[in-house]
């Protein structure tokens, strides 16, 4: 049976072949932005300050130092959970104003280590850029990435 293939059964073959994979491509595309926009993100805790947070970010490209969920460069450290390392969970309050201070402090002046320039954000802004932090801590990341510690 399988000794002869002729032209049609050979385009038949690719072009079922092709279907059943583009098939399972979809398929698998909307379950991945499913879980993307259903699970892993906390919808509901995106306020207007998280979003001006995230502009923030984006308008001091923090990422050209920082990553945050293991993007972006490796100068700096990452922020992806930096609410947490700071206590967040647990001293909501304490956390935000050990930002603050840590934001307000640099550069620190120490002679051949690398310094955060200061941006002379306002309290406002610090609390939006925080909150945003606070925000991206509570994305469901599956253990990525796996070097969070400094």
């Amino acid at each position: 049976m399988w000794d002869v293939l002729t032209k049609s059964a050979a385009r038949n073959i690719f072009y079922g072949g092709s279907l059943v994979f583009l098939l399972i491509l979809v398929g698998l595309t909307a379950q991945s932005h499913n879980y993307v926009v259903n699970v892993s993100t906390d919808k509901a805790g995106l306020t207007d300050s998280v979003v001006r947070g995230k502009r923030l970010w984006e308008k001091h490209t923090c990422i050209n130092c920082h990553t945050i969920l293991g993007e972006g460069a490796y100068y700096a450290p990452e922020l992806g959970n930096v609410w947490i390392r700071y206590g967040g969970k647990e001293d909501p309050q304490g956390a935000r104003e050990a930002l603050k201070a840590w934001m307000r402090s640099q550069p620190t002046g120490i002679a051949g280590r690398r310094q955060m320039p200061q941006f002379n954000l306002t309290d406002k802004e610090l609390d939006d850029l925080i909150n945003f932090l606070a925000w991206v801590s509570r994305i469901d990341t599956q253990g990525w990435p796996p070097n969070k510690a400094g």
